[in-house]
């Protein structure tokens, strides 16, 4: 069982690096830095095709690590 959860947490983690590696830069250089990308968290900008997807398989994959990282270490026990 232990085995089956850590492959399953390897796999899921592989899995989340690619796809926010797969997502668009947000910040326009500098002047994203200037800002401190404080007009995408309060402006009204909804991802829209491929972005909202892979927000949503972001969401997904992140849950999914954390419920399995809880898992692991119960079953280590």
């Amino acid at each position: 069982m232990h085995t089956l959860l850590v492959t399953l947490l390897v796999i899921v983690s592989i899995a989340l690096i690619a796809i926010v590696l797969l997502q668009s830069g947000r910040n326009a250089g500098l002047s994203g830095a200037i800002t401190g990308g404080a007009e995408q968290l309060f402006g009204k900008q909804k991802a829209r095709g491929l972005d909202a997807v892979f927000q949503r398989i972001t969401v997904v994959l992140a849950v999914l690590f954390f419920v399995l990282t809880i898992a692991v270490t119960y079953a280590q026990l």
